[in-house]
This record gives structure tokens, C-alpha cells and sequence, in this order.
């Protein structure tokens, strides 16, 4: 705050994945200019020392339970592990997500079924702000640019209370996760918004609760069409969730009538409602509106929703350019091979993963497949800035994969990718873990309105369109995504309708082909979950033990060897020299990556390398010599 900075999305703060917000949309570089807002002189008020927090190593999390959990998809032994366990925070964190390191869940389930094959994926539904995202067997807590929809379970979220320790946190820090009631942080709230308007202590008095389940209420088949749960999601949000976890479209069509009527309702503590795949997530101001009260108004619009007499939305039919296989894809392959997990069954060919999990006999089926498919979009802002989660409206093109475990931390913008049943493009570069077949053009224009994207709408697509792929060369897209967010490149679109009616008759018409062709996938699909099984795929640690070499013993080095040591727990990205080099003082020997950053280790004499104990794509911790320099004298 405080600074002279144009606001995007009526917002001035900097989303640097975005490129967008602050200065410039981008980090502060040496140099830059910032001129101060306009602002009336105050008095120098200091914050008194008891409102200062203790910044340490060790943290605790105030938390709610949900909105997933056990038995549906944890068992009650991994949730009585999460809670008791102490968390290490990942070196390869950030805003976006702070990623933990500790005891891997056994699961409820064997696999996510449609939603792909390991038992943390479920059918995208929409992220809190604050919760716990288990990405395979990798919880990661999802910052202020976390995405806003996904497909993986969150068993708990950080309460708003507790918000701004996120941003406290470093790699190597201990973190505890401890259950609280709606009430009690919704009084934590309370208290704290107090502090910080009369800069004087203000306490809620917090009693320690063992969670239970979290669900908060719930409508039954017997009461309901599709039945209906209702979940909590930190003490703000709600998660609406309609019928069986399995994909179907009327589900969907639920999820928008309920936002429709919600939106009619025009109630002010609202503040945002995001559909999923079988879900609504209905975020309100907990300090105006009670969880209850909410609870009850959802529950009576279902009664009002079951008047509607079809169901029939706008539609439109959108052609894009796909380059097959881009290059940018496989860079991104290579990097995750790299740093994260080299073996991975998806590896080093997404594609081939592909065609063996659905069984299809060649890579060309998967091409045919996925060009001959129209793309129902379900859900916007799938990681990022209105990336779409789409699904064949034709059962017959739905091609099932698992997301990457544990997931990608870096994917070029505008690649496109399966994970469970559902393609999503890419809005921006950022982590994924869908799997590749090729790249596209943008989702999302940050500053210009062109013939496709409206004033103050800057993203491309809508719910419901169906997005249908034809093919380009990688040379021929980089030119497109030059042109296109200029408005000098056209793309094809055509408005319909999408009827459900007339959409249930084609699945019936179809029934047969529909439920053969699903179950030889599912045969596929099933064999490749058993050759994972017997091969200890299954159990895959994404957490390999930082290596003991033996020689890390710096103490004993003789006179004149210097160890050039990490000052941070990270991952060695590059080492730039090799033994017999000749290095200045104060030149860099090595690259650490931590915290979404890359650290320089340099040498503290000019010297000669006589040792490298570490190799790239090795974990460090603080004090792991990583290079010895000995050093030469006149």
C-alpha cells in the first residue's frame, strides 16, 4: 500500500505469474521508480511491542476440518496423522503455494476413477484461499495466487485469522495444523481485525477440538433429485456438492442454477460464487453472514430450483489452433524430470501415457481422439486466469489420465493437458500436473480489448462453450500468438444452445458404442494401476532423503580448502564449475533454487575446485557443503 500503482481488476496488487498488477507486473528490480499515492499527512503512530509477533522456526495453523475428509476420502487414521504431525516447509514454495513435507496419507480409496488414477484426484471443484491441496501425495497450503480450481482433496483450510502466516513462512520452518470451530474462527477473526483498528491487544479464547467430520449438512436422495452435501472450506466458504462423485453434466447444470439464484438473491455478504464440475463454492463474509443462516437459504433455494422447468443455457461453439506436441510441453517434460521426478510413468512421453492408460493402440488414436472431440467447458480458472476444465461432450473421446504426482512446478502458458477426464488450457505459466498434447493460444489478454475479449473480461472463454481443436505447426502458433492478442489474428465462433434434454437423448441413443468403448478403457485404466502396484510406483516417495555422502565432515579439510556451503534448504539447479577449475573470490560456483527463487553460491577466495559433493537435482540443507574450493596465494 502507499504507492502510486494503476489498478487491474480493481486491484493494484502485483500477480507476477500473471505479468499483471503493481508495478509494471513483475518483482522490483534496482532502479525502478516508485512514486507515492496521494495521501493526507497522519501522525507516527508506533505498533505496541506486545502486538508484535514472535517470527520463529515452529508455527501453528489454526485450521477448520474440510471440505474433504474422512471416510469418503481419507481414512481416519490419516487425519489423526495430519493433525499430530509437525510439517517441513518445501523449498519450492511461494505465494502461489507452500508446499510440505511429512507423512504420506494410505487413502480411502484406491484410485479417483474418472477424476484419474490416484486416489487424491477428484472432479474439479473450486479452492479456498488458505487450504490444504493434497497434489498426489504432496499437501500444499494455497497462497493468495493459488489457483481458484482443481482436482485434488483438501482436508483442511487455514482459517482468514491465520492468513497472514503464510506469508512468514521459509523453507526448513515446522509447521502444526490445529483444529478449530467455525465459531472459534470466526471469534479469532474477530479479535484480530480488532487489533489491528485500535492497535490493543485483543484475545479469543480458543479451546483445543478434535474434528469430526467436515460435513455441515446435507440433503438426501430421498429429499433431493441428486442428493446434496454440504461442506465446509475454512470459515468463509461453503462447498455445495451435487450427487454421486462421478462425471455428469446435469450435475453441472445444478451448480449453475444455484449460482443463477444465489446471484438474484443479491444478499451483500456474498462475495463470490465459483462452480465446479459437481460443486459450488459459495464465498461470503462470515463477520456479517453466519455459516447457518447460509446453510439455510442454500437448502431452501433447492426447493425453488426444482420448479425450473428446463434446463437450457446459451452456448457457443469455439474453434482454436492446437500445435501438437508443442516444444514448450516437452521443455517442461525435460524440467520435471529434472528436478521433480525422473521415472515418472508419464515420462519422458506424456502421449505414450496416454494411448497405454486408455488402450488405444497408437499415438495417432490419441490425435484422432482429441481432434474429432467438442469440448464442453465446465468450470473457468482452472490454474489461472480463465483457464478452462472442459470434457468431450461424446463419452466416446474422453481419454482418462492421472495428474503428474507429485505435480509440475513449472508449465509454459496456454499448453494443453488431460488430467481424469478433462482437458484444461493452461491460462498462464505457472505449476500443472495435467498431461500434455500440445499448446495453444491465449485464454487470457491482460491489457487489450479486441474482437474476443470484452472490456473489463479480459479472459476468452465462457461456461458452456465447446471448444473444438484443428491443427497448426509450432512455427505456425508462435505466429498466431503474436498476432492474436492484437486482434489480428480471427477465430471461428458460432452461437447455439446447450439443452440437457436433447443431450440425454444423444447419450441414450448411443448407450451401447458408449458403454463399450468405456469399458475397454477401464480395462486399460485398470492394468495400468496394477503394473504401478507391482512395480512400487504406487507408493512413490516425492520426498528423497537429503544423501548422508560421508564426506560432508568441512571440520577436517586440510589448511587452505574452503567448503562453499547452502545457506538454505533447496534444490542444487546447476553447479557451475568442476573439479580443476580456477575461480575468483566472490564468483558463483553453483545455483540453488528455493522459495521460487534462485540463489547463487560463490566462492569466498579465488581459488582452485578441488571437490563437488553435490549434484544437480540433489536436496540441500542449510550447511551442506556443496563445493571445495582451495586457495591459491601469491
Amino acid at each position: 500500500g502507499g504507492l502510486d500503482c494503476p489498478e487491474y481488476l480493481t486491484s493494484c496488487s502485483t500477480f507476477t505469474l500473471g505479468q499483471f498488477g503493481g508495478h509494471c507486473g513483475r518483482a522490483l528490480r534496482a532502479g525502478d521508480v516508485l512514486a507515492l499515492a496521494d495521501s493526507e499527512p497522519t501522525g507516527l503512530t508506533a505498533l505496541p511491542a506486545e502486538l508484535k509477533p514472535t517470527i520463529g522456526k515452529t508455527w501453528k495453523l489454526h485450521v477448520t476440518y474440510g471440505p474433504h475428509g474422512a471416510p469418503d476420502y481419507f481414512t481416519g487414521e490419516d487425519i489423526d496423522t495430519f493433525f499430530a504431525s509437525d510439517w517441513e516447509i518445501h523449498y519450492n514454495s511461494s505465494r502461489t503455494g507452500v508446499r510440505l513435507i511429512g507423512p504420506k496419507p494410505e487413502w480411502a480409496r484406491s484410485d479417483g476413477g474418472e477424476a484419474g488414477m490416484h486416489p487424491s484426484n477428484i472432479h474439479d471443484n473450486a479452492y479456498a484461499v488458505g487450504t490444504v491441496d493434497f497434489t498426489g501425495d504432496m499437501p500444499v497450503i494455497l497462497g493468495p495466487d493459488g489457483p481458484s480450481l482443481g482436482g485434488f482433496v483438501c482436508p483442511v483450510t487455514v482459517i482468514s485469522a491465520d492468513l497472514w502466516k503464510l506469508g512468514q513462512l521459509k523453507a526448513g520452518d515446522k509447521v502444526k495444523f490445529v483444529p478449530v470451530s467455525q465459531d472459534q474462527a470466526v471469534a479469532l477473526r474477530e479479535a484480530l481485525d480488532e487489533s489491528v483498528a485500535t492497535l490493543t491487544a485483543a484475545t479469543a479464547h480458543i479451546k483445543p477440538i478434535k474434528p469430526t467430520t467436515p460435513i455441515l449438512d446435507s440433503l438426501s436422495v430421498n429429499e433431493h433429485e441428486t442428493g446434496v452435501v454440504y461442506r465446509a472450506a475454512g470459515d468463509n466458504y461453503v462447498l455445495v456438492e451435487y450427487g454421486p462423485m462421478e462425471l455428469d453434466i446435469r450435475l453441472r447444470f445444478r451448480a449453475h442454477a444455484l449460482m443463477l439464484w444465489l446471484r438474484d438473491q443479491d444478499h451483500d455478504a456474498i462475495l463470490e460464487l465459483t462452480p465446479g464440475i459437481r460443486s459450488l463454492q459459495v464465498h461470503y463474509d462470515s463477520q456479517k453472514l453466519c455459516q447457518r443462516t447460509l446453510l439455510d437459504l442454500l437448502i431452501s433455494a433447492e426447493k425453488e430450483l426444482e420448479k425450473q422447468p428446463e434446463w437450457d443455457v446459451p452456448a457457443r461453439i469455439v474453434q482454436l489452433p492446437l500445435s501438437w506436441d508443442d516444444e514448450a510441453c516437452q521443455t517442461a517434460i525435460a524440467k520435471y524430470m529434472q528436478s521433480v521426478r525422473k521415472d515418472a510413468p508419464w515420462c519422458p512421453s506424456n502421449l505414450e501415457f496416454i494411448r497405454r492408460i486408455n488402450g488405444l493402440d497408437s499415438i495417432d488414436e490419441v490425435k484422432k481422439t482429441l481432434f474429432e472431440a467438442s469440448y464442453l467447458v465446465m468450470g473457468l480458472g482452472d490454474v489461472y486466469l480463465g483457464a478452462p476444465v472442459a470434457t468431450p461432450l461424446d463419452p466416446r473421446h474422453r481419454l482418462v489420465t492421472t495428474k503428474y504426482n507429485p505435480a509440475r512446478t513449472w508449465t509454459a502458458e496456454n499448453s494443453v493437458g488431460i488430467g481424469g477426464a478433462y482437458l484444461c488450457i493452461y491460462g498462464m505459466e505457472g505449476p500443472g500436473g495435467y498431461q500434455f498434447v500440445g499448446r495453444t493460444l491465449q485464454m487470457w489478454n491482460r491489457y487489450r480489448t479486441t474482437d474476443f475479449f470484452e472490456p473489463g473480461k479480459p479472459w476468452l472463454l465462457r461456461f458452456f462453450d465447446q471448444v473444438r481443436f484443428y491443427e497448426v505447426s509450432a512455427e505456425e502458433l508462435q505466429q498466431i500468438r503474436r498476432d492474436f492478442p492484437n486482434g489480428d489474428y480471427p477465430i471461428k465462433v458460432e452461437e447455439t444452445r446447450f439443452n440437457l434434454k436433447d443431450y440425454e437423448q444423444f447419450l441414450a441413443n448411443n448407450d451401447d458404442e458408449i458403454q463399450t468403448f468405456t469399458a475397454k478403457r477401464k480395462q486399460a485404466f485398470d492394468e495400468e494401476l496394477q503394473r504401478w502396484i507391482e512395480s512400487g510406483q504406487i507408493n512413490f516417495s516425492s520426498e528423497a532423503p537429503i544423501e548422508d555422502t560421508g564426506e560432508d565432515d568441512i571440520a577436517n579439510l586440510p589448511a587452505g580448502q574452503h567448503a562453499v556451503e547452502s545457506h538454505v534448504a533447496g534444490n542444487l539447479w546447476e553447479c557451475l564449475v568442476k573439479p580443476g577449475d580456477t575461480i575468483d573470490a566472490q564468483r558463483p560456483v553453483a545455483v540453488i533454487e528455493s522459495m521460487k527463487m534462485e540463489i547463487e553460491l560463490l566462492s569466498p577466495v579465488t581459488g582452485r575446485v578441488v571437490d563437488v559433493r553435490r549434484e544437480a537435482g540433489q536436496a540441500v540443507s542449510p550447511g551442506t557443503p556443496v563445493v571445495i574450493v582451495e586457495e591459491i596465494t601469491e
